[in-house]
């Protein structure tokens, strides 16, 4: 039974050997092992195997004969494969050595496609990029030519229609970057043009009102012949023709004899012949202005240029309407005052006439009023100034008295009391002032009856207008009177008293404005007089002046110092002050005298100025590169010429001054002096820098300046100091000083 059992498990674990994986054998043939009957096992699987082998063999015998045939086949098909090989090789071969030429020519092909597409790329970026090129290159040439508006429409062109198209290029970028500083440059150069243009015809306007006033002359001799003969109907004829036609025809036929208007210097444009009078375009090249007009109004910066334009014309005929100089002293003078106002006004006629809205009639009209009221003032008043003897007016009788103070509101008890023969303070000018100023304001006066205006609104027309007289027209003519040439201090003295009473007047004139308007001073809003500061500034400028003048003076007299800078030490005896000195004191003395009616601190401040001028102009000559060499000699004598000026300071020229203010004024130049002549320099160099210091004003410079002149004089006159033993100890203290300054210098720098 066991057997039984053992072979069936036996067949079972062939069959499973035989239908099982290799890999999955592993476990079957442990479980033969695993028993005791693997001997058996070993029999049956020998017997298994034996049977296949039958199997097989039976197999392979019954398909032998197909397998030779089937070897017999491809023995034969061998050689014609190998034909086949040799055929498709040499097939090959050939096809590989023909295709060589079309690979090539593949390959050209290609390359071919390829430029073709690079070039029509090339095209397409070119046609694209060349336009913006050469409009750059245009722009270029345009900036080159200073064709700046033509530049600009290029610029926008460039920039709006050829950059957009061309891409995103290096160059496109930097042209892009570059448009703003473009327009910048061509806006800034526009208006450099206008500047000169501007100054060309600031220039020129004498030239062009002289031209215009021969024109204007010419048109009324004209429009004179003319008015007696007939006129052609059709057709406009030139000046030249028209007074041809005077003389010619004289047959009456034609329309009725109508005169030309007076167009002035602008109508010449239509003038050809060579004998014309030029006319403003022809004196001026008026391009500038257009072409800046056109640019700013491209750029969408009209209204700068405009205000530009007007201020700076509005500064220009200021200057216009300023009188010269010399304009008073020859008949010339007015004519050319009279030719720069016409030839203004006919630049600016042109203007309004050829330019859209850059002036305008009301901008003209207003130019044109203050140019009325300054021509007149400036006449009128000039006439007053230039009759003026400056000198205080002499009144005889109690009827000149009375003539002068219904004149002009003198109020002063103390010269009431003086006894007649006496004099006024002021000269002529001060009342045939105050009467203009009142007949100007009677004028205002008038001219507003037919205003329709309240009295509140005559008062503050009055009064602006009055205002507009004093700072300007009146403020002017006293400025040119107080500076003009060869005006004496006595002179200046006078015209600071002059405006010193008018400046006094000026609330009466307040008072009388407001007796013809019957409108109280102190009403609110009421516009005040500017005459108080209009007098005051020119009191300080005749201030200004006579300090000026006063120093120039000074100067004259210190050209006439003559020091022997390396004169010896005098022996005995007191050195007497230098000549040139003498003389300056003297001259100070008998003009300070001058000074006494003048206010005080006016009077102060001119005798401080001069005293610091003298020393300062003293220390200057000390100090001067020209003089190399200085001697102890020539110290001590210009201390004698500065003891001589604080003797001047310490007499009080002038009076007010407290103590010895005025000595203060020399306190530098005596301390270094001091500091010299005493050879105090242990003193110096110990207290240096202290606020209780002796020499508290000596500039250590200053001081080693002056001694390395002192030293080359020791050096150069001194030719056998090294066989004196004074000389030789002096030489080497100045030299001690020296090192010892510089030390300190060097100290206090650090």
């Amino acid at each position: 039974m066991a057997s039984v059992e053992a072979a069936a498990e036996h067949e079972r674990i062939l069959r499973e050997i035989e239908s099982t994986d290799t890999n999955c054998i592993g476990p079957t043939l442990r479980s033969v092992y695993d028993g005791q009957e693997h001997g058996l096992f070993m029999e049956k699987l020998d017997g298994r195997i034996r049977n296949h082998d039958r199997e097989i063999e039976k197999m392979c015998n019954h398909h032998f004969q197909g397998f030779v045939d089937s070897i017999t086949e491809l023995l034969k098909v061998r050689g014609e494969a190998q034909k086949l090989k040799s055929q498709v090789i040499e097939t090959n071969r050939r096809l590989q050595d023909d295709g060589k030429e079309l690979i090539s020519s593949m390959e050209e092909l290609k390359q071919c496609r390829m430029q073709q597409r690079n070039i029509a790329t090339t095209i397409d970026k070119l046609t694209h990029c060349l336009p913006v090129l050469e409009m750059y290159s245009k722009l270029q040439e345009q900036m080159r030519a200073k064709r700046y508006y033509p530049a600009l429409r290029t610029l926008e062109q460039l920039e709006h229609t050829c950059l957009p198209r061309a891409g995103q290029y290096r160059f496109c970028s930097i042209m892009a970057d570059n448009i703003p500083k473009l327009r910048i440059h061509i806006r800034d150069e526009a208006m450099t043009q206008l500047r000169d243009f501007l100054e060309s015809i600031r220039k020129h306007s004498d030239k062009i009102g002289e031209t215009a006033i021969k024109q204007a002359q010419l048109q009324r001799s004209l429009d004179s012949s003319v008015s007696t003969q007939p006129r052609a109907l059709m057709g406009r004829r030139t000046r030249k023709e028209a007074m041809v036609a005077a003389g010619t025809e004289s047959d009456g036929q034609g329309g009725s004899p109508v005169s030309e208007q007076d167009s002035g210097i602008l109508d010449v444009e239509d003038e050809e012949e060579d004998d014309e009078v030029p006319g403003a375009q022809d004196l001026v090249d008026f391009s500038p202005v257009y072409r800046c007009l056109h640019i700013y109004t491209v750029l969408g910066l009209r209204d700068v240029f405009e205000n530009y334009y007007r201020k700076q014309r509005r500064k220009q005929a200021r200057l216009v309407l300023q009188p010269h100089s010399n304009m008073h002293e020859t008949l010339e003078g007015y004519r050319r005052y009279f030719n720069q106002i016409v030839g203004f006004f006919v630049v600016e006629d042109h203007i309004l006439h050829t330019t859209r809205g850059l002036v305008n009639r009301a901008y003209v009209e207003e130019l044109w009023e203050l140019a009325l009221s300054k021509t007149i003032a400036a006449l009128r008043t000039h006439s007053v100034l230039d009759q003026d003897n400056y000198s205080p007016i002499p009144v005889a009788s109690e009827q000149e008295y009375r003539h002068y103070t219904s004149q002009f509101p003198l109020q002063d008890p103390e010269l009431d009391k003086l006894p007649f023969p006496k004099k006024l303070p002021f000269s002529e000018f001060v009342p045939k002032v105050y009467c203009q100023i009142k007949e100007f304001i009677y004028a205002c006066l008038k001219y507003s009856e037919d205003l329709h205006l309240s009295s509140t609104e005559v008062d503050d027309m009055i009064r602006k207008s009055t205002n507009l007289l004093l700072t300007r027209t009146l403020s002017h003519c006293l400025q040119y009177a107080i500076k003009k040439k060869n005006v004496g201090l006595a002179e200046l003295v006078q015209a600071i008293i002059n405006t010193t009473h008018l400046e006094q007047s000026c609330h009466y004139l307040e008072e009388f404005i407001s007796n013809i308007t019957n409108v109280p001073p102190d009403t609110v809003n009421a516009t005040k007089l500017y005459g108080t500061s209009t007098f005051k500034d020119a009191r300080h400028a005749a201030e200004a002046e006579i300090y000026t003048n006063l120093n120039a003076k000074i100067d004259q007299f210190l050209q006439l110092a003559d020091y022997d800078w390396i004169a010896a030490v005098q022996g005995g005896g007191a050195l007497t002050p230098s000549d040139y000195l003498i003389d300056l004191i003297a001259f100070l003395k008998s003009t300070f005298s001058v000074f006494t009616n003048l206010p005080g601190k006016v009077a102060q401040t001119a005798c401080m100025s001069a005293c610091k001028h003298i020393s300062t102009s003293l220390l200057q000559l000390l100090l001067d590169s020209e003089v190399r060499q200085i001697s102890m000699g020539a110290l001590q004598q210009l201390d004698t010429d500065v003891r001589e000026c604080e003797s001047f300071a310490r007499a009080g020229p002038v009076a007010g001054f407290q103590g010895d203010t005025l000595l203060l004024a020399f306190s530098d130049l005596r301390q270094l002096l001091d500091l010299f002549t005493q050879w105090d320099w242990s003193t110096y160099l110990a207290d240096y820098g202290r606020p209780t210091c002796k020499y508290l004003r000596v500039n250590p410079h200053t001081a080693l300046a002056l001694l390395e002149k002192m030293r080359e004089t020791g050096r150069k006159n001194n030719v056998f100091a090294q066989f004196r033993k004074t000389d030789r100890d002096r030489q080497k203290l100045i030299d001690t000083v020296l090192k010892q300054l510089r030390n300190l210098i060097a100290q206090h720098h650090a």
